[in-house]
């Protein structure tokens, strides 16, 4: 039985499934298992696949989402760790598995260790490398909740910790991965940074739209599950307003770069119930907040052109 299982959940991949398992293959760290979870995909997986019959273990489901593929894998998994890595995804650094194994080792209380990662294009090229570690150095249920810096492709859990919080909540399609550490903090899962850049995210033309609506409908509802529930301690029940404030402009900026304005209105408009100033202050804010996402992303905020957008006109002055 190998210590840890890599579980890459797959739908209509073909063309990047091969990266990101050879970028498993490619690991020094060699004591693994590779599960490949086909959700339902419709190109030419199963032929792309043939080629890694004997390095894999392939499951197929029908079409339930990534977040349900991933349980499929957990539920087959035989390591101790778990490793999870999207189909588009790939692994930058060779000594990825070994590193995160050997801070498992180094600190047996750990639960989850989690790395950065490079944002690339469609061709895998570099468009930024994000290091979340130098602003949020502690990985705590309080940092989860402010800052979310988590990216699936770069966690690596103990089996047991999965079990005991029951995996992946297979009705959000995008942003499971926030709602699981959130949930695994909540339980006293201790979390630590592996500080390097190991995880190459995709991005490109054909899922960025679809993916950057969906996501922030899921964040919002991510936080609406976990701020219902009864158990909370009551300082996190205090951070609330300042958690949705904080995420609600994050997401506003996060549609506005990438054109979608009228949705960068309605989370803007959203973050009023929950701003801790008066109008005209919150509206400083907003361009304080989106020219500080900007710079964390390394991009220039042209705010002109921001403060001239009817959708933005719209909000500045009362009904």
């Amino acid at each position: 039985m190998a210590r840890v299982s890599v579980i890459i959940p797959t739908y209509n991949c073909d063309r990047f499934l091969p990266e990101a398992i050879d970028s498993v293959l490619m690991q020094t760290y060699q004591d693994y298992e590779i599960i490949v979870i086909d959700d339902g995909s419709m190109d030419e997986t199963c032929q792309v696949l043939e080629h890694y019959s004997n390095k894999i273990r392939y499951f197929y489901q029908q079409n339930q989402g990534s977040a349900v593929a991933r349980n499929l894998g957990i539920k087959k998994a035989q390591g101790e760790f778990i490793a999870f890595l999207d189909a588009d995804d790939f692994w930058i650094l060779p000594e990825k598995l070994a590193e995160q194994v050997n801070c498992f080792e180094q600190q047996p209380s750990l639960g989850s260790v989690h790395t950065g990662w490079r944002i690339v294009d469609g061709g895998g090229e570099k468009i930024i490398d994000v290091e979340p570690w130098h602003d949020v150095p502690d990985l705590n249920l309080e940092s989860w909740l402010m800052y979310k810096p988590v990216k699936t492709s770069g966690i690596m859990i103990r089996q047991g910790w999965l079990q005991q919080v029951g995996g992946f909540d297979g009705e959000l399609r995008q942003s499971h991965d926030v709602d699981l550490v959130l949930r695994l903090g909540l339980m006293g899962c201790e979390a630590a940074w592996w500080p390097r850049v190991a995880v190459g995210y995709r991005r490109y033309q054909g899922n960025t739209t679809r993916n950057t609506k969906t996501q922030g409908e899921c964040l919002v509802k991510v936080l609406d599950k976990f701020f219902a529930q009864c158990n909370l301690p009551e300082h996190i029940q205090k951070m609330e307003s300042q958690v949705r404030y904080h995420t609600l402009i994050w997401l506003a900026w996060y549609h506005y770069d990438r054109g979608l304005y009228e949705e960068m209105a309605r989370f803007l408009d959203g973050s009023l119930e929950y701003t801790p100033y008066y109008r005209v202050e919150t509206i400083s804010d907003w361009v304080e907040q989106f020219k500080k996402f900007s710079v964390q992303n390394r991009l220039s905020l042209d705010i002109c052109f921001l403060t001239d957008l009817p959708e933005w006109q719209g909000l500045i002055y009362e009904p």
